[in-house]
């Protein structure tokens, strides 16, 4: 493969990273918005605090480090992507700005009011933006974002049937996730109640998801049909996959099976990003824009393999010690 499918395949894998767990981080937003009044959403909420506060800004490194490989090696994709979607790029961004503040600042309230608006503040922006992000991938899926600077419709390229699905999808796929994720967690903090909660919310969010999904065939199939093509051709193994993980996942949580469905659910997610990659390879944007036409100079190139290489040797070691860190069962 050349440089810039390495890179390529590198940044898809951030993207994947991200959306597992940065994804679930959003999921519990969801959640927390759910939990109900401040007495009875009180040990819910205490759970999604303890779950994704060691390591929700570790998550959005994986979202910078995507943000990086896009403007350097496909500088051409990501002038059009950012000048033509400009208006839910700059809502995601208010989105996790507001999202990280009102966190941190709930945890340090005291006044009901204040838990109440920075909670509030907490939760909306952990719904609305995975659904811009969502916008946005299904804006550039469905070949509405043409090469060069705004060339596409500010509206239309990402309020569109594609992009509203894809941002329904990205929306159900966190809460998905994070209520996955959250069983585990209040089963291993030895909370039976509150694990059967979260699994309950899971098989509903599942079913509730997987309709959307369903319906978004015939979506696709009228409103984008090269990428329904791809999704039905070359990347009909991915999307089987998918299937299969997502069906698997349910079955080991109806088993109490929490460990193994985490890993069944994150499957699940990871291959509908990769079906999309599939599906739409070689092209960063429809229709014409390859990756070899949208890479930068090799010497760019080669710098940024070098570069990402040693950062993931520095790296990744590092966030799997967190993240087991903060995994072990607690002592009693």
């Amino acid at each position: 493969m050349s440089a810039a499918q390495w890179l390529l395949v590198l940044t898809w894998v951030g993207v994947t990273v991200y959306a597992l767990l940065g994804g679930a981080d959003f999921g519990g937003g969801f959640w927390d918005m759910l939990a109900g009044g401040a007495r009875r959403g009180f040990a819910q909420r205490r759970l999604i605090e303890h779950s994704i506060g060691p390591v929700w800004e570790a998550n959005h490194v994986w979202l910078i480090f995507v943000l990086v490989m896009f403007w350097t090696c496909f500088p051409r994709v990501f002038a059009s992507v950012a000048s033509t979607l400009y208006i839910p790029l700059t809502l995601i961004a208010f989105g996790t700005i507001a999202r990280g503040a009102a966190f941190a600042f709930r945890k340090a309230s005291t006044e009901l009011w204040q838990l109440r608006l920075f909670g509030g503040a907490f939760a909306l922006s952990s719904i609305l933006t995975p659904f811009f992000l969502g916008t946005v991938a299904g804006g550039v899926a469905s070949g509405r974002v043409p090469p060069g600077l705004a060339r596409g419709d500010l509206l239309t390229s990402w309020w569109n049937p594609t992009s509203v699905l894809a941002g329904l999808v990205a929306v159900g796929s966190t809460a998905y996730l994070a209520a996955v994720y959250l069983t585990g967690d209040a089963r291993r903090g030895g909370d039976i109640g509150l694990a059967e909660a979260f699994r309950h919310r899971a098989l509903v969010t599942a079913v509730v998801t997987g309709a959307i999904v369903l319906g978004g065939i015939v979506i696709l199939r009228d409103d984008a049909p090269r990428l329904y093509a791809g999704l039905t051709g070359r990347a009909l193994p991915l999307v089987a996959v998918s299937a299969f993980a997502g069906i698997v996942s349910l079955v080991l949580l109806l088993l109490r099976h929490y460990t193994t469905a985490r890993l069944a659910a994150g499957l699940a997610v990871a291959a509908v990003l990769w079906g999309w990659a599939a599906a739409q390879y070689p092209l960063l944007l429809p229709p014409d824009v390859t990756v070899t036409r949208a890479a930068a100079d090799p010497p760019v190139l080669h710098a940024t393999l070098a570069s990402a290489v040693v950062g993931m040797v520095l790296l990744v070691p590092s966030l799997l010690w967190l993240f087991a860190l903060f995994q072990r069962t607690p002592k009693r």
